[in-house]
């Protein structure tokens, strides 16, 4: 079991990959995959970028890992992500085998580990992904809150 000091130094990790997303204009989700103790893949959200809605940061990271493992399970594995994954990419986790996930903001609008809906132990899926939510949460959560006030702020005088 990982101790919280490695889970928050990842999550730092995965925030400045998010701070990226943020300056290409982008939801600024950051994601990192370790296997090992060593960074396998990482990336950041680029749905605007590629015109490709499931260009989700953790989606990403999956494909080019499966690419650097040449393996499409990531077995033993712990992705780090900025955010509570959404349900596409809890199913791609999932499909991976990722071992563990490990996250920073919860998101209770959309967040697919225990908010919205619960997949990380779902009986329908032949996976169980253990996880933890909440590292450097209020870090993670004030970067996507500053990106949204200045993206309203910056909308809100089209319609006038």
């Amino acid at each position: 079991m990982s101790d919280i000091l490695t889970d928050e130094s990842w999550i730092r990790y995965a925030i400045r990959l998010a701070q990226r997303a943020e300056e290409n204009g982008e939801v600024p989700v950051g994601a990192v995959l370790i296997k090992n103790e060593k960074v396998i893949a990482e990336g950041w959200n680029a749905v605007i970028e590629t015109n490709d809605p499931s260009a989700h940061a953790e989606i990403l990271v999956i494909r080019k890992a499966g690419k650097v493992l040449e393996n499409y399970r990531l077995i033993d594995t712990t992705l780090y992500v900025t955010l509570e994954p959404c349900v596409m990419c809890m199913g791609a986790i999932s499909q991976a085998r990722v071992k563990r996930l490990v996250f920073g903001a919860f998101d209770e609008k959309r967040g697919c580990v225990c908010n919205a809906l619960n997949l990380s132990d779902t009986p329908f899926l032949n996976h169980r992904i253990d996880w933890q939510g909440g590292i450097l949460e209020e870090t993670c959560s004030q970067l996507l809150k500053d990106f949204f006030a200045v993206r309203r702020q910056k909308n809100s005088g089209r319609f006038k």
